[in-house]
């Protein structure tokens, strides 16, 4: 062989032992520590699987990765990972391969199961108020089926915790006593014209309490929905209705069951009916059936006989076909990528159902009825867990309108009490309706059958930034500045076209927001006006604005009302109030006038109901409590509404409307009642189809006195919706706020020294 085959040979040898070599590093490059070659896998692909999601810092050339609580920083060939801030080694490092990230199968275990987040703690002794579990629910059904009480085809509007004794529930809270009492579930049953109320040991496992409630109208079920819409598109005389409006495919028509309420008779329907009213649209394809109502057809249904007994007929007048559909107009993102990354973990922790946020602890559950409860409030001020409300939630709310007209003078929605808005929960989703950060909890209720049903996502739980919380820059010093922190609990209901956000925001001053916003679509009018220039657009806007072409907006109001078991350090509290006057300067010197406070205190309910003025400063007080200063212990109540009508003005009605001889709640916008375990909802328990005042005047008829006793306090916020036309098709949210604010709670300010009650509680 010559020498120049020989030098051909060894470099084919040599080539082919170098891509030998450069495999054998390449397997050990991603050996797993035991020795095994690692199985690599795409970084995208593979965290996508685990539902979590993966961003790259371009500049630092660090991928981040996050789910839930969890963050995951990870440089390509380091063999070790930051896991919520803190060091975490890992078997095979991330490395790129083709341009592309790729990690080991192994990868996704170790981090997720590495124990470095903190954010979700096991609950050692569960808290008394924790809801119902899917087994409890189930079991609360089984023992009822199985009792001598049972009957085919129960229908439940709720089956929940009973509520426990107050004041053992805070001993355990706040003392760590031991709480030993059975858990009783309790349900409400819907059959015909009665409602039957009850109760279940679940250790026994025995109905223990059965009520039967005759010629009472319990809430609209969704099996109620299903049936509307059968009974009404069968009927004959329903279908020429439709076809004299040029409607001729029934499967396009859509049905929404509307509560009746109660005019004493005026409209024709006896009490102990069992109706719901219902007006249809037309679904012509473009996603938003809302915008084509099929004007001046009514039909009432009776739910227990399953047939329409008044068919309700006015002008014709054309269904509005024009396309309004609310998918965005393009596909485009609107907006570039806003990170929000927390990568040293959460400033909160939760403990079953218990969140722990800087000073902060509190309880959280979903109702079926008022949706999100927060429970067992304490702020945690020199070391001391101190009471600021044991449970606060929306009680109830109304959505009223104005049009007298056939298809819209009934509509006085009570949302919460008719439709039961826990219900009608919407899962929240990440980036959309919560900010990236939020960590989601599922929860549980029982569905009109009696079984378990879990909402996932139901709650949103994040911290944002809000704003500098003081700052001063005195000449020739260092600035003094501390951002402000907040924490967000937000829960979501879609009832019908609307749908609303109810936030609670926490703040470490002490201070507490509760802010309702309303957004999904306008219930709307059709009309033959296609513009203001028309002969018919003065009538028809008379009741609402033009917001389209043959569409009104018609004017109505949201009015909510919040029920907050107040318990300002301590349970015994009164109401106050101070009133900054003009007096006379008697003290000398130039001017001929000063300020003072006049002060006093509100001795019974009745006089505590009353309508917001701006001028009052309102409190909540303990009295027997005192700061520093020796002031007494007070949060304030701020019932402020915002967004287009800033003030919480009431209901815009005659006082002879018979809607003012059901509810009370909605005209004044404070009220303080004496401590009622019973006393749960302003517009009363049973609310559909109510013939008198169940709720809050019923309450204060008594008058009790409220001078140094546990208080419940009911705040009522809201405004008047008058449309336009920026908020059609779909409503951009309209919030409203509410504040509960710390009045001399604290000695100084409290959030100058946080870092003393740093620690978890």
């Amino acid at each position: 062989m010559q020498y120049n085959e020989i030098t051909q040979s060894f470099k084919k040898w040599l080539s082919i032992n170098l891509t030998v070599a450069t495999a054998l590093l390449s397997v050990n490059q991603y050996a797993l520590a035991h020795g095994q070659a690692a199985e690599m896998v795409p970084l995208y692909q593979n965290m996508s699987d685990f539902g979590a999601n993966v961003q790259k810092d371009e500049f630092a050339n660090i991928y981040t990765i996050s789910k839930g609580s969890l963050v995951v920083r990870a440089k390509p060939n380091s063999d070790s990972v930051l896991v919520n801030g803190k060091p975490l080694k890992v078997s095979v490092p991330l490395v790129i391969k083709d341009g592309k990230p790729i990690v080991s199968k192994e990868f996704a275990k170790e981090v997720f199961q590495s124990g470095l987040d903190q954010t979700f703690k096991v609950e050692a002794v569960p808290h008394p108020l924790n809801g119902l579990t899917s087994q409890e629910i189930s079991t609360t059904f089984e023992v009822i089926s199985k009792s001598n009480y049972a009957y085919k085809n129960m229908r439940f509007s709720e089956i929940k915790l009973k509520e426990p004794d107050k004041e053992k529930v805070w001993n355990f809270f706040l003392k760590n006593t031991p709480y030993k009492e059975d858990r009783i579930a309790i349900f409400t049953l819907l059959k015909g014209k009665q409602v039957i109320e009850g109760e279940v040991d679940l250790k026994s496992q025995q109905v223990t309490q059965w009520n039967v409630l005759d010629n009472t109208h319990g809430m609209v079920l969704y099996d109620d929905m299903v049936a509307v819409q059968e009974i009404v598109t069968k009927d004959i005389n329903y279908k020429k209705a439709l076809a004299k409006r040029g409607v001729k495919d029934i499967s396009k028509v859509v049905t929404t069951p509307l509560t009746v309420g109660f005019f004493g008779g005026k409209d024709g329907l006896d009490h102990e009916l069992n109706v719901l009213k219902v007006v249809s649209y037309l679904d012509t394809g473009d996603g938003n059936y809302w915008a084509h109502p099929i004007e001046n057809l009514v039909a009432v249904v009776d739910l227990d006989n399953k047939k329409i007994v008044k068919l309700e007929e006015g002008a014709i007048i054309p269904v509005p076909m024009a396309p309004n559909s609310i998918l965005p107009k393009n596909d485009k993102k609107q907006f570039k990528s806003l990170q929000i990354v927390e990568p040293e973990g959460k400033n909160f922790s939760i403990t079953g159902q218990t969140i722990h946020w800087g000073p902060w602890c509190f309880h959280v559950g979903l109702d079926s009825r008022v949706g999100l409860q927060l429970s067992t409030v304490t702020y945690k001020d020199k070391g001391i867990k101190r009471k600021v409300m044991y449970e606060g939630n929306l009680g109830g709310m109304v959505v009223p309108y104005g049009d007298p007209d056939m298809g819209w003078y009934f509509k006085s929605y009570l949302d919460s009490g008719e439709y039961g808005m826990g219900t009608l929960t919407s899962s929240i989703e990440k980036g959309v309706d919560a900010p990236d950060n939020a960590v989601l909890l599922d929860a549980v209720i029982a569905d009109y059958m009696g079984q378990p049903r879990v909402i996932p996502n139901a709650i949103a739980i994040f911290e944002r930034y809000a704003g500098p919380e003081f700052k001063h820059q005195e000449m020739n010093q260092p600035n003094i500045s501390v951002e402000r922190r907040e924490l967000v609990i937000r829960w979501i209901s879609t009832v019908g076209n609307y749908d609303y956000i109810f936030d609670w925001v926490l703040n470490n001053n002490g201070i507490i927001g509760i802010n309702a916003g309303a957004t999904g679509i306008e219930a709307v009018k059709g009309v033959k006006s296609k513009t203001m220039h028309d002969a018919t657009a003065k009538e028809d806007t008379r009741y609402g604005t033009l917001i389209d072409h043959n569409i009104v907006g018609t004017t109505h109001q949201h009015i909510y009302n919040f029920r907050l078991d107040m318990d300002v350090d301590g349970e015994n509290n009164s109401f106050m109030e101070l009133d900054p006057i003009v007096t006379k300067n008697v003290s000398g010197g130039p001017r001929s006038s000063a300020m003072e406070v006049k002060e006093r205190i509100v001795d019974t309910e009745q006089e505590a109901a009353q309508k917001f003025d701006p001028s009052t400063i309102r409190l909540l007080s303990n009295t027997n409590k005192e700061n520093k200063m020796g002031n007494p212990i007070s949060y304030q109540i701020i019932p402020f509404a915002g967004g287009t009508h800033p003030i919480a003005k009431g209901a815009n009605f005659s006082k002879d409307e018979w809607l003012f001889k059901r509810l009370s709640f909605m005209d004044k916008q404070i009220w303080v009642t004496k401590y009622d375990i019973n006393e749960k909802f302003p517009e009363g328990k049973y609310s559909n189809r109510s013939m008198t005042d169940t709720g809050l005047g019923q309450f204060v008829a008594n008058n009790d006195n409220i001078n140094n006793k546990d208080l419940v306090v009911w705040m009522t916020t809201g405004t008047t919706h008058v449309a336009r036309a920026e908020e059609w098709p779909i409503m951009p949210t309209e919030w409203v706020y509410t504040m509960l604010k710390p009045w001399n709670f604290f000695d100084s300010t409290p959030t100058l020294k946080l870092t003393d009650d740093k620690d978890h509680h």
